[in-house]
Order: structure tokens, then C-alpha cells, then sequence
């Protein structure tokens, strides 16, 4: 395993990019209240909060927070602390939500929480929590790719320059033996980056022959008749990596600590009865995805996302620090420096309360 220096060279080309622009109305679309989230009569404040704001993607990855806010895990945990909801298409929205106070708490992937780690120099987030593993895969259109060596000489779509699927993708295209320009996206395959939201019409009209791409996404482009080709927990030690954390405002972690507390209570819940429940939960988040955006997702796309997808509460930091030596092989070597991004103190605690076992921060942990 590296040291935590190499992390330090981690997703550098993530850190000198600019922010996406946000979306035209705010920082992200406030979730309707679906009435299923209701206070226990003589519940109290917590630290005093007359609401958390909570952040997550509409997304099956984030389904620990669509989960928890369709049953009314968040709530319960909160007592008369309303819990608060926005929904965002992408995770530099959702970090300057944060750096601005327009949330507490946010569910996100581990490339923007990096990124935005980086850009303060540190002061604005911590990782708390894990949510989600996996949910990633190579998926191509099978008259034009048959096996993995027909890969070269392709077309394939990752979501942005230097995020975590791009810079995986990247990776295992040096494992080939193959060479790309990780900027220019030039070489012996042609890496494009494009938009999750458009690459399936992307896919459909031809300009790419394939993608390498998180949940729902995979699926979406198998219902427009692609193949999965890699399932990229195929590539990792007990198919496990980070696809999904949780982070908190550093600022509002000092303050309201209680409040962090209950909703990472609410989320070792909503994870338990996510994975005994698996069924149950498929309907819960779906639902949830309809609530929020106006449409649910189709069986045929629902159905082998969720299976592909695996709900923890361990952050499975161990696994950025291969995802560093990925970013150093891609020639991606700047050095931000993520000593302390994580702080599992609360996860821990809640976890031994609960009987499990706690997790381990890799050596990345507030000092």
C-alpha cells in the first residue's frame, strides 16, 4: 500500500481544473417533501438546529440518502431538527453548496470531495463516512467491440477529465500496454469526455463507441442495446472501491457535532436495512429518484444498476491510495495534500454503539 504522500499526488489534473459552472437556478433543486419524513410528537432540537441541510445526487450510488429521506431515517434521528433536502447533478455544485453553507452534509464521489479538499487547502470538508462501493463499468457496443483488444482504436466516453472513472479508465489503458494524452484524451483509444446525461444519445447516434461510467448510466446504455464488456470491481481486491462518501462542512462538524452524529446514525441504518432489505430498498430509492426528479428509472435499467452497486459504511479509504498510483501513472502528479481529510471519530462511535466494526481511515485521518 503507498504512503499517504503518494495520496498527496492523487487526481492532480482534478485540482487544476476549473469548477463546473453551477446550475442556473442556485446550487441544486430542493427535493419535495413527500410527507413520509414526520417529527415524533415531544421529539426535541438537536444542538439547538432548527434544520440540517442535506445534499445528495439522484442518483443509485447516492441511495443511502435516497433511502434514508424516503423513509424517513434522516427525521427520526433528527427529532424536531428538520431535515432539509437539495438534490445536485454534479459534485462541484455540491462542494461550493457546502463551502457556502447552502448545506451541511453532502453525499458525494471521492473526486469531488478531493478536489474540493485541495482547493481550500484543507479547511472545508472532512470525509466522514462511506456509502456506496462499485457501480462502475466498460460497457461498448458489441458490433464494434467484441473483446477487450478491440478496444484500441475506439471511441469511449468517460464522465470528465480527471475524475475518478476517467483517471480508472486511464489506468487500465496503461495496464494494456496502450498509450493516451490524459489531457488531449488522444492516442491509441480516444477517450471523450461527455456529461453522463447525454452519453446514452451520444451512444445512439454513434459519436462514441462505448463508455466507462458509474450507475445508472451503464445501464441505460445496456437498454439502448451496448454490452458490459468490465465491471470495474472485477479489477480491484474483494471488488471493493469507493463510489460514495459522506462529508460534512469542517465548520459544522465543530459546531454540531450531535447533529453529524445522528445523521450518520441515520445512515448506518438506512445501510443495515438497505442490505436486508434489498428489494424493499430498490423500490424505496427509485421511488425516492421519481420524488425528486418527476421520473423514475425503468426496471431494465433499475434492476442490474442496483445489482452492481454494494451499500457499506466503511469509506474504503485504503482504495484512494491506489486510485493514487493510477493518477501517477497517468502523469498526473501534482501535489495536493489530503493529510486529515478523513474523520471517522463519530462513524466509529456510532458503530461500536451499534455493535459493528469501525473503519479504518488509511492513515488519512484528522491528527
Amino acid at each position: 500500500m503507498p504512503a499517504p504522500s503518494a495520496l498527496r499526488r492523487t487526481f492532480a489534473v482534478i485540482a487544476a481544473l476549473p469548477l463546473l459552472t453551477l446550475a442556473a437556478c442556485g446550487y441544486g433543486s430542493e427535493a419535495k417533501d413527500e410527507g413520509t419524513a414526520k417529527v415524533a410528537a415531544g421529539a426535541k432540537k438537536i444542538d439547538g438546529l432548527d434544520s440540517v441541510k442535506i445534499g445528495y445526487f439522484g442518483n443509485l450510488t447516492h441511495a443511502t440518502a435516497l433511502v434514508a429521506n424516503q423513509k424517513g431515517y434522516f427525521q427520526k434521528e433528527l427529532g424536531a431538527t428538520e431535515a432539509k433536502y437539495q438534490v445536485f447533478n454534479a459534485g462541484p455544485s455540491e462542494i461550493e453548496a457546502l463551502n457556502s453553507g447552502s448545506i451541511d452534509i453532502g453525499w458525494i464521489g471521492p473526486s469531488p470531495a478531493i478536489n474540493g479538499y485541495t482547493k481550500s487547502k484543507g479547511t472545508n470538508l472532512r470525509i466522514i463516512g462511506g456509502s456506496a462501493s462499485g457501480g462502475v463499468k466498460l460497457v461498448v457496443n458489441p458490433k464494434k467491440i467484441k473483446s477487450l483488444k478491440d478496444v484500441k482504436g475506439k471511441k469511449i466516453a468517460t464522465p470528465q477529465l480527471g475524475n475518478t472513472q476517467d483517471v480508472a479508465f486511464l489506468n487500465w489503458i496503461s495496464e494494456q500496454g496502450w498509450k493516451v494524452d490524459a489531457e488531449s484524451g488522444k492516442g491509441d483509444v480516444s477517450v471523450i469526455r461527455t456529461d453522463n446525461k447525454v452519453t446514452p444519445d451520444a451512444y445512439k447516434s454513434g459519436s462514441i463507441d462505448g463508455a466507462w461510467v458509474p450507475e445508472p448510466t451503464a445501464s441505460k446504455l445496456v437498454a439502448e442495446g451496448a454490452k458490459v464488456l468490465l465491471d470495474e470491481a472485477d479489477l480491484w481486491p474483494d471488488k471493493k472501491f469507493v463510489i460514495t462518501n459522506i462529508i460534512v462542512s469542517q465548520k459544522f462538524l465543530k459546531e454540531h457535532p450531535k447533529a453529524v452524529e445522528a445523521v450518520l446514525k441515520a445512515s448506518v441504518e438506512t445501510n443495515k436495512w438497505i442490505n436486508a432489505n434489498p428489494d424493499e430498498a430498490k423500490a424505496a430509492a427509485n421511488k425516492q429518484l421519481e420524488a425528486d426528479s418527476g421520473k423514475a428509472l425503468p426496471a431494465d435499467v433499475l434492476d442490474p444498476a442496483w445489482k452492481s452497486i454494494q451499500f457499506t459504511n466503511d469509506p474504503l479509504a485504503s482504495t484512494l491510495n491506489t486510485e493514487a498510483e493510477h493518477a501517477v501513472k497517468a502523469g498526473l502528479l501534482e501535489d495536493p495534500l489530503l493529510d486529515g481529510i478523513y474523520d471517522l471519530t463519530l462513524l466509529n462511535k456510532v458503530l461500536k454503539a451499534d455493535g459493528e466494526s469501525t473503519v479504518d481511515d488509511a492513515g488519512l485521518g484528522v491528527k
